[in-house]
């Protein structure tokens, strides 16, 4: 089966222990050493990081000791997450260029293949403005197309997320934006939990130009959504095939369109996460693995 089986890349949530996506702290309780050895123990060639977390690291170890644990795993490929307001103004752009310019230091220090950003989020994720959820898409544009004319100045790419409680939760939208922006090293970043919970059928992924695809991602989930949808992201998301978002078809549907690069298997489960790194690794890749069998 192995031989069958594409690189897979552990999104950092993935491994990063009791914690989840704009918590109390996103900085993992797992040494940076452990994840990054029990992702390669298990089979993943690549490996997802988040500010908060590369910054702490890099303030205990240094970035040259995290790069020697990387290549010394073998570990190939690394993703970094999560930059927002990057086409906002006023204090919330202060904070997200200062962020920005950490992410491309980091990205040239670790060699990062890609900075994934955010779409515009609600200022409350539970209940957003309707304001905040009407994307002005020339403007998010041009402010795409300077974020990557950047990024490429650092040798990194730039992946949009798709998010179905977002400013972006369609592929028209989606796609004007990376079209406008027309970089070639920005592009869109396809989960397959934010399609199936958005609408988006596998069909219209399939049909998605390679040029715009620049990361993909794998889980699955339960066929009711339980709670809100930010809840039943950060919270319940399967391994892949222990739901019913069928990964075989969305795998299928991304090889039509050509995708060449690693794929990210993002996991947000508050019980698997509280599984030890060695284990959820192997799980994790085995359940991906699978799919592609």
């Amino acid at each position: 089966m192995s031989k069958q089986v594409p690189d897979l890349l552990a999104s950092y949530f993935t491994l990063a222990g009791d914690i989840y996506p704009f918590g109390p702290t996103e900085i993992s309780p797992i040494p940076f050493r452990d994840r990054v050895e029990a992702a390669a123990k298990a089979g993943w060639r690549g490996v997802g990081l988040i500010h908060a977390d590369v910054k702490a690291t890099a303030e205990k170890i240094g970035y040259s000791e995290m790069r020697k644990i990387v290549e010394g795993a073998g570990i190939k490929h690394l993703e970094i997450e999560f930059l927002g307001d990057w086409y906002k103004d006023g204090e919330r752009r202060v904070a997200s260029d200062k962020m920005r310019r950490e992410l491309f230091q980091m990205a040239e220090e670790l060699k990062i293949r890609d900075i994934k950003i955010a779409p515009g989020l609600g200022s409350d994720l539970y209940n957003p403005t309707k304001e905040e959820m009407t994307p002005d898409v020339p403007r998010m544009a041009e402010a795409f197309a300077g974020l990557s004319r950047e990024a490429a100045e650092h040798g990194t790419g730039i992946a949009l997320e798709i998010m179905p409680f977002s400013n972006v939760r369609t592929l028209e939208v989606a796609l004007a934006i990376v079209e406008q922006a027309d970089q070639p090293n920005c592009g869109l970043l396809i989960d397959i939990w934010h399609m199936a919970r958005g609408g988006i059928s596998y069909d219209e992924v399939a049909k998605i130009p390679p040029r715009h695809v620049s990361s993909i991602e794998l889980d699955d989930a339960d066929q009711d959504v339980i709670g809100q949808l930010w809840e039943d992201t950060i919270y319940r998301r399967k391994l892949p095939g222990e739901g019913v978002l069928n990964p075989p078809a969305f795998i299928d549907a991304v090889r039509k369109i050509g995708y060449q690069g690693p794929w990210g298997v993002e996991i947000l489960s508050d019980t698997l996460r509280k599984l030890p790194v060695d284990e959820m690794a192997k799980r994790a890749y085995d359940a991906t693995a699978a799919q592609f069998a």
